[in-house]
């Protein structure tokens, strides 16, 4: 059974694909993004098969 690790990570609107590219190549998968706090941040939740 695969064990994950999560992480939520604050996420600018106006630089969204770079900043989840570089978690991407981190191995981190997208599970979910959601408003943040302010109008202009998202928040994003990922997960990664534990090491």
């Amino acid at each position: 059974m695969t064990k994950w690790e999560y992480v939520t990570v604050p996420v600018l609107v106006h630089a969204t694909k770079d900043i989840l590219d570089s978690w991407g190549e981190d191995g981190w998968e997208l599970v979910q993004v959601v408003p943040g706090m302010n109008p202009e941040n998202l928040v994003a939740y990922l997960k990664r098969p534990k090491q």
